[in-house]
């Protein structure tokens, strides 16, 4: 299981439900796969103060976002992260760019991903097709993943369904994990 992004950053202009409701979907999927032992990773975005590492826009723009030792770049309290599990700092869209997430990956012997986070519609999709051109199964939780641009959102899922990777609901994923 990969979660993207789920940072205060990204998180605290949502409506409350909202960002509840994803905050509660995740959990319940971290939950099952904790409970069959399966890998969890947490994906930060993370940049330096000055955007020294930050990608080009931010740099040519003086984005300031998910910079490193601010309350905005930190996981929402409402995840239920746990120090044992595996942690990637990203510095793009995607969860594999110069992370050593392919390594981390092969380490637990993963075929099969499933997918959740924020923007869909840039760091989950960039993540879904990388992992794609990698060989895994990509899995989407349609609960489990939002964007602040709904409409590039749904462009971008009805993109990859059924090709790059499937779209499931948490119940359907829990379902095919076999857990009660």
């Amino acid at each position: 299981m990969l979660i993207i992004d789920l940072l205060n950053e990204y998180l605290d202009p949502w409506e409350a439900d909202k960002a509840d409701r994803l905050i509660q979907n995740t959990n319940r999927l971290v939950a099952a796969f904790r409970s069959l032992q399966l890998p969890v990773i947490w994906v930060r975005q993370e940049f330096r103060s000055d955007l020294s590492d930050a990608f080009l826009e931010m740099r040519d723009k003086r984005i300031a976002v998910t910079i490193q030792g601010t309350r905005g770049a930190q996981l929402h309290a409402g995840l239920d992260w746990q120090p044992s599990d595996a942690t990637i700092v990203k510095k793009r869209y995607s969860a594999f760019f110069k992370t050593g997430l392919d390594e981390l990956l092969a380490e637990f012997g993963v075929g099969e991903l499933v997918i959740c986070g924020v923007n869909t519609h840039a760091c989950i999709r960039m993540a879904a097709v990388d992992a794609y051109q990698r060989d895994f199964r990509v899995v989407l939780a349609k609960e489990c993943v939002g964007s602040y641009d709904a409409e590039h959102a749904r462009v971008s899922l009805d993109y990859m369904n059924g090709k790059i990777a499937k779209i499931a609901t948490v119940s359907e994923i829990v379902e095919a994990l076999g857990v009660i």
